[in-house]
């Protein structure tokens, strides 16, 4: 793509300084595309400081862990308002900084981006893929200060851009009211395809919303699958009972289904970035994120944490909350597509909210850990990096998961003891934070179930019992109103963990940590261990063991023998009884199926 056929950087860069003055502009040229780079200006005036200080961001909004982007930039620069260059010292691998200026900078450089998803950037000749924190360098002490950003795309592309910024008159120029706004605006460029409609509130008001597409596919198969997608919009809006009152009066979801992606949801004030790296024909099983990420337009966007407010972009952002924020989510991405009628009542229960009850039940960083500790320890997995090995299989149990078991625990404990549902939880919580963008911490979701209630005892001693601690639920009692009950996954079969743990590598090799509470872990066997043999036959394959373990009883030890580092030990080990459990209907069950249990289910599952 030849450079000639775009506006040179510093005529658009002064141009644009002098009509919008006192405010931060960007120009984003597309000259390499073809080897995955972009073309960077940052234009800064009235500068007061007299070292500017610039740097790259290290974590990005719905990601808690770092993210080191200073590393796709490159071929930085600097120069003054005539064009002058100017001296730019790198003082740390994502830090630059200009001690002599006259108020004026420019700084212009390189950006790499090849990995397409909802934390990093995707530059492609075949479409742009913006997440704001891996993009831009940005001048430290105005994060205040109004933004515009150009992107310099040529008309003969015919491509388009999609984004929560505020839009101008110029298709092609936006702008952000601060920093904090500008980096929660993710941004697609290219030739995407739009389904949009509108969506009215109780108090008249209509916001617009739009899906973006970045898919192969027919007309005929987008129009159905974003048709599903309004549903799932009008089940959302349901449980709150209205929508958010979204910045310029849109929500955008831009959806990038293609093999060229990797997989991603991640959430923003007005939109949330979705990319799926399948090959796009409107699947069903592609609402659930749609509706994950829709959801949290509510909660973690506008209910949002005291932890997470403002963002920091500079370091790790811990919190404590994110068994809500992101756990609470999980649970209603789920259900929000069954009440819209993409998913069997009866089936939700027995696989999605069977999941998370056996993530709670049976995994250590549940049994032992609770969920406020596992939203802090959020910095180290989401998405984080480490090529050490850690032991967070006995330590840690996934937020997400863990929170949704708590969500479904919580909304059948408020409908069979107090005639209230999770629903209104979540609107008492939107209406007390997240409509007046109040930030909360964990004793103000006490309060307001307390106040929900009308039973600060049972408010107390809920939060004391599974927030701050990690008391096991009973979760078949809870289920018994709606005809659903737990029964053992393999009963009476003898079992010693997990055998996905396994590998059949030159016979059979632990790849992951064993787990606390398994018979496996109580024999003394762990990560890179070889089985070599049970009871006294010998096992290469996971048939091999399955073929054994079939043959014997829970609670009888036999003998093991296993090489740990080339070394053979021998030791007894005691299989157990897998405790994983499966929901089962009542009527499975060939119990009765009340008129009673009947309307439970349609209050909890049907449509709203």
């Amino acid at each position: 793509m030849p450079f000639k056929k775009f506006l040179p950087a510093v005529a658009l860069a002064l141009s644009l300084q002098t009509a919008l003055a006192q405010r931060i502009s960007y120009i984003v040229s597309f000259p390499n595309l073809v080897h995955h780079e972009a073309q960077i200006e940052l234009v800064a005036s009235d500068i007061t400081t007299r070292t500017a200080v610039f740097r790259m961001s290290r974590s990005s909004p719905g990601r808690y862990a770092t993210h080191e982007f200073g590393k796709n930039i490159y071929d930085v620069k600097a120069f003054d308002q005539s064009g002058k260059p100017l001296t730019i010292t790198r003082t740390d691998g994502d830090v630059y900084e200009v001690s002599r200026h006259s108020g004026f900078i420019r700084v212009q450089y390189t950006l790499y981006g090849n990995y397409a998803d909802g934390t990093y950037v995707g530059l492609d000749a075949d479409d742009v893929h913006f997440n704001m924190p891996g993009a831009f360098l940005w001048l430290k002490g105005v994060e205040s200060t109004p933004i515009t950003i150009h992107f310099n795309v040529p008309a003969e592309w015919h491509w388009t851009v999609a984004t929560q910024l505020q839009p101008t008159n110029d298709s092609l120029t936006f702008q952000a009211r601060n920093f904090q706004y500008f980096m929660d605006c993710p941004t697609k460029i290219g030739p995407l395809r739009y389904r949009k409609w509108d969506v009215k509130n109780p108090d008249g008001k209509v916001y617009s919303f739009r899906i973006a597409l970045d898919a192969g596919g027919d007309d005929t198969t987008f129009t159905t699958f974003s048709q599903k997608v309004q549903q799932i919009v009008r089940q959302a809006q349901a449980v709150y009972g209205e929508t958010p009152a979204y910045d310029y009066g849109t929500y955008t979801f831009l959806a990038s289904i293609n093999p060229y992606v990797h997989g991603d949801g991640m959430e923003h004030r007005n939109s949330t970035m979705i990319s799926t790296p399948i090959v796009f024909h409107g699947e069903d099983r592609l609402l659930g994120v749609f509706a994950h990420e829709f959801f949290h337009c509510w909660n973690v966007k506008r209910i949002r944490p005291k932890t997470l407010e403002p963002f920091n972009f500079e370091k790790s952002d811990m919190s404590h909350e994110l068994w809500f924020a992101e756990g609470f989510t999980q649970y209603y991405g789920g259900l929000l597509v069954e009440r819209a009628g993409y998913t069997r009542d009866t089936d939700f229960v027995k696989h999605a909210v069977a999941q998370l009850i056996n993530e709670k039940v049976n995994t250590p960083g549940a049994r032992l850990y609770s969920p406020v500790q596992a939203s802090e320890d959020a910095v180290f997995v989401d998405a984080g990096v480490a090529v050490d090995k850690t032991n967070f299989a006995n330590v840690f149990t996934s937020y997400y998961s863990y929170g949704g078991a708590l969500a479904v625990a919580l909304d059948l404990t408020l409908r069979t003891k107090f005639n209230k549902t999770l629903d209104d939880y979540m609107t008492a919580a939107w209406k007390k934070f997240g409509k007046p963008e109040i930030p909360y911490n964990v004793s103000g979701l006490q309060d307001v179930l307390a106040s929900l209630t009308g039973d600060k005892k049972f408010a107390e001693s809920w939060f004391e019992k599974y927030i701050y601690g990690h008391d096991p639920i009973d979760y078949n009692t809870l289920l018994t109103p709606a005809g659903f009950l737990l029964r053992p996954a393999e009963e009476s079969r003898a079992w010693i963990g997990s055998t996905r743990m396994f590998s059949e590598k030159e016979g059979l090799i632990i790849e992951g940590n064993t787990l606390r509470g398994t018979p496996i872990y109580a024999a003394g066997l762990d990560v890179d261990d070889k089985l070599i043999s049970l009871d006294n036959q010998d096992v290469r394959t996971v048939a091999d063991l399955n073929t054994i373990l079939a043959h014997l009883h829970p609670g009888a030890p036999v003998a093991v023998r296993y090489l740990h580092r080339n070394e053979e030990k021998q030791g007894t080990i005691t299989p157990g009884e897998n405790p994983a459990v499966v929901v089962e209907t009542f009527e499975q069950a060939g119990k009765p199926v009340t008129p009673a249990i009947q309307q439970f289910r349609k209050s909890w599952l049907g449509a709203k």
